[in-house]
């Protein structure tokens, strides 16, 4: 049986997972993770049914790839909606709650911008976003 343990990742991220009742990675965790946490960067697109757990088969190897130190922005992931922009946003906040440093912040249409404009002038190296 394969587990989070086993692909590579840091041991708060695996404990933050334990906590939240993850024990099992899915099929497409299996094999995003691995390959995402390879020193080589690379664009990566995951196909897999709603449900199926591929906020974190790219969203953990994200957080523990981050440079910490570095406060600028470093990720950049585009939603098709704000829902999903809030929801994919919530989740990887939820999972580096436990990494000092790295701040997930989300910019959307219809929304007031002056707020996002503040909240991107503090440290962030995750931006979730969407059009509009």
């Amino acid at each position: 049986m394969n587990t989070f343990n086993n692909l590579g990742l840091s041991k708060p991220l695996t404990n933050v997972l334990e906590s939240l009742g993850f024990n099992k990675p899915t099929p497409v965790q299996e094999k995003a993770i691995p390959i995402l946490l390879n020193d080589t960067p690379i664009d990566f697109i995951g196909l897999a049914q709603t449900g199926t757990g591929k906020t974190a088969a790219f969203g953990l190897p994200l957080i523990d790839i981050i440079e910490r130190d570095n406060t600028s922005v470093q990720a950049l992931v585009l939603a098709p909606t704000r829902e999903l922009v809030q929801q994919t946003a919530k989740q990887l906040a939820q999972f580096a709650r436990v990494v000092k440093g790295v701040n997930v912040e989300v910019v959307f249409g219809g929304a007031a911008i002056t707020p996002q404009i503040n909240s991107l002038k503090k440290p962030t190296q995750i931006v979730i976003a969407t059009p509009g």
